[in-house]
């Protein structure tokens, strides 16, 4: 496919611009003038939508492609939730509108349905009070910690590490790092869950708290969970729930119930909310009563006439942590989607993504190593290691999919397992669908044997095939003159 630049025809236009009556700055730093004239493409209108249309058709999205992205739960978007967050009354809003004299009384739809989501995000959770200020999961681990050090810095604590098990999300130990932590990793043991003898060997009055995911990124779930969130209690440490895997337990098990002091919620991962591409993202995070006096401000309350307000009054508050109040359009469709499905319909995500991911991993243990050879939650996880004899890589199956119009899972990670490959169908897939997944990996598995060499110039049905992944990483040059010599 031609870039833009190649279509440019010389002094080929779509649009003329109106002569600016704007008189030109003589006077400009020389700083801030451009060292060349920029190069423009010349190209008709045409020209244009054509080349952005089929760019789009080159899009590889969960609207068009099986995505089992192990980790980062990529389901689908229904588009009734996207319909919703179209309607004019919210879509058309400005968010200074509360600050007006008397602005409040014109968003009171908004405020409810943030008041809302706090309601139903505290039942759904266990928790007692919930912000949506975060704008993403990483955003809301640190806002999470943050909550956690002002708990210590009230209580007079002198805390300097956060405990976090090897399976965690790396932005688990990044989040707490930035927050002035130092961080203490736990191993994992034979069952893939974290070592809790060695847990014993690390608590200590120093520490603040401990971040972890259950189920783990191993995609089991830890049976003495309960016996770990005491342990942290008795060194008066705080313990935060990654919710990545939250649709694993949703409407099944509540983090609250079971020890969690803090937690947030990837509204893509588990409530079908767009993901990816750099944004928009949301995550709010919920807290129990002994951290609500830290939570962000303003704060949506509701007054006994009914009428729904911003709160400022929070002296112990950590302030504001996002412009606004969260990114809205995204808890609107979160919104939607949790009134859609209702109490029972929640339950059945959970039912069903469990019964997927294991379905997957009873097809595909014939062919692939199971690190951990049990029950699994959402997500399955194996190794590649076998292929790997034969010179195949997971990172080559992952190629290989590619061709096959298949989203690879994830690979290499969690690091705790060599030549990872970790698979999520999540509840939205059919038995049909993952049934085709499934053969196109025994398809892998027997090309490993017969021609193993074929997978080294895979892809061979994208623009780009192999480009030099150590190369891009290290000399990343995305300009095209650059490139091309100009």
């Amino acid at each position: 496919m031609e870039l833009i630049f190649e279509k440019s025809v010389k002094d080929r236009r779509g649009f003329l611009p109106p002569v600016s009556d704007v008189p030109v700055q003589a006077d400009i730093p020389a700083k801030y003038k451009r060292k060349d004239d920029c190069p423009f493409p010349e190209v008709s209108e045409l020209d244009v939508v054509r080349h952005f249309t089929r760019l789009s058709q080159l899009n590889f999205s969960i609207d068009t492609n099986f995505y089992p992205l192990g980790s980062c739960t990529m389901k689908y978007n229904p588009k009734f939730c996207e319909a919703v967050a179209q309607i004019p009354g919210f879509a058309h809003l400005h968010p200074l509108l509360p600050q007006l004299r008397k602005g409040e009384q014109w968003v009171q739809g908004a405020l409810e349905v943030l008041f809302d989501m706090e309601q139903l995000m505290c039942e759904m959770t266990g928790m007692d009070a919930f912000t949506m200020q975060p704008l993403a999961g990483a955003h809301g681990e640190l806002t999470g910690v943050m909550m956690m050090a002002a708990y210590h810095k009230a209580r007079g604590n002198k805390k300097r590490y956060i405990i976090v098990p090897d399976s965690a999300h790396g932005t688990n130990p990044a989040s707490a790092a930035i927050a002035g932590y130092e961080i203490i990793a736990i191993p994992s043991d034979a069952n893939g869950v974290m070592n809790i003898a060695k847990l014993k060997e690390k608590i200590s009055p120093d520490v603040a708290g401990l971040m972890i995911t259950c189920p783990d990124t191993h995609g089991v779930f830890n049976s003495q969970i309960d016996k770990i969130t005491q342990m942290i209690h008795q060194v008066d440490g705080i313990v935060y729930y990654d919710g990545a895997n939250l649709n694993a337990i949703l409407g099944r098990c509540r983090p609250g119930d079971i020890g969690f002091d803090v937690m947030h919620i990837n509204t893509h991962k588990t409530f079908t909310t767009p993901h990816g591409g750099g944004g928009p993202g949301a995550g709010p995070v919920g807290v129990k009563t002994k951290l609500v006096p830290y939570l962000p401000i303003s704060r949506v309350v509701k007054d006994k006439d009914g009428t729904f307000r911003l709160n400022y009054d929070y002296p112990d508050s950590i302030g504001y942590i996002a412009s606004f109040y969260g990114n809205f359009a995204l808890l609107l469709r979160a919104y939607a989607y949790i009134l859609m499905m209702g109490k029972e319909g929640l339950q059945d995500v959970a039912n069903h993504a469990v019964l997927n991911a294991n379905y997957i991993k009873e097809r595909l243990r014939d062919i692939l190593d199971l690190p951990f050879d049990r029950v699994c939650m959402h997500e399955c996880l194996f190794s590649a290691s076998r292929q790997t004899q034969r010179g195949v890589h997971a990172i080559d199956i992952a190629k290989f999919l590619i061709d096959k119009k298949i989203h690879p899972p994830t690979v290499y990670f969690p690091l705790t397992v060599k030549e990872a490959i970790m698979i999520e169908p999540t509840e939205t897939e059919s038995k049909q669908m993952m049934d085709q997944f499934i053969d196109a990996m025994h398809e892998a598995d027997a090309l490993s044997q017969s021609d193993p060499e074929s997978f080294h110039d895979m892809p061979r049905t994208t623009p780009i095939s192999r480009p030099d992944e150590v190369k891009a990483a290290r000399d990343l040059n995305t300009n095209y003159f650059a490139v091309q010599g100009q």
